[in-house]
């Protein structure tokens, strides 16, 4: 009976809870695959997972006075706990309520991700001559790379098949491995300036390869992301030393136009979610 009494004495907290719950199974549903059907250019899925969202946005409310009764405030402090908590769930969807609303997310990061590999490129002559080689030899390839991936990233856009989605599996992992490759080796350059110029723009390649890494991954099958985890043999863990969390989060920020907290919070649940599926 308990339950059934604290129901009844916080229906606010109560309520907060079962929205949160189907946020989360909303979540679980779309990583898997299952739609339950399709609600105009999204689905089912996607519609109940937004739709709890928002009401969740409509139970908060204002920091209330001090005047007012302790109960009051508890309640608002627990319901914007809440809705924290379902800021902080991975929601593949928010990205797009279909393959073709990640598939432009994808495309959309691609002039960044073609500037950021110039920046790369107009960085040797800013080098210590004796750490200019291995800088060189580190991004060697980064072009290609990248001309590769929006060519790939375009094309499934354009023509969104289990062929072209393949091929963009395969070359954002080749790409990502060889941005982790990078930054071992200019972790390894001497001098600390030249080091800390080489690791931060590097870093700046590889947080978009990573979103769009983690992009791809949202539209694909569970099999498909273990096949893609699989050819992986530099993980993310490995280069957590030579990473920034908060250059990622701006460069994250400035994309999206978001604030720089909202964007830190999806930075690390996106690491978060491709580190559990074994990148």
């Amino acid at each position: 009976m308990n339950i059934f009494a604290n129901i009844w004495n916080h229906p606010r907290t109560s309520v907060a809870g079962v929205l949160v719950a189907l946020v989360s199974i909303a979540g679980v549903l779309s990583q898997q695959g299952i739609s339950l059907g399709k609600a105009g250019t999204g689905t089912v899925v996607s519609l109940v997972g937004a739709v709890a969202t928002a009401l969740l946005g409509l139970l908060a409310r204002d920091p209330v006075p001090s005047s007012e009764k302790p109960q009051s405030h508890g309640s608002t402090v627990r319901i914007g706990a809440w809705m924290l908590i379902a800021l902080l769930i991975p929601l593949p969807w928010m990205q797009g309520c279909s393959a073709a609303g990640v598939a432009q997310d994808i495309v959309n990061w691609t002039p960044a991700l073609v500037s950021a590999v110039a920046t790369v490129d107009s960085t040797v002559s800013l080098l210590a001559p004796a750490d200019s080689p291995i800088f060189t030899a580190a991004t060697q390839g980064f072009d290609a790379a990248s001309s590769l991936l929006v060519a790939q990233a375009r094309a499934y856009l354009a023509h969104p098949s289990a062929g072209a989605l393949q091929q963009l599996q395969t070359q954002v992992v080749t790409f990502q491995q060889q941005v982790g490759a990078a930054l071992l080796q200019a972790a390894k350059i001497a001098d600390p300036a030249s080091q800390t110029h080489a690791l931060a723009v590097i870093q700046a390649v590889a947080t978009i390869v990573n979103t769009i890494l983690a992009l791809v991954a949202s539209i694909s099958s569970k099999a498909a992301v273990q096949k893609m985890s699989a050819a992986t043999g530099i993980k993310l863990s490995m280069l957590r030393p030579y990473l920034s969390d908060t250059r990622a989060a701006q460069i994250v920020a400035a994309h999206y136009n978001e604030p720089l907290t909202r964007a830190r919070a999806q930075v690390a649940q996106a690491e978060r979610m491709e580190i559990n599926a074994g990148f």
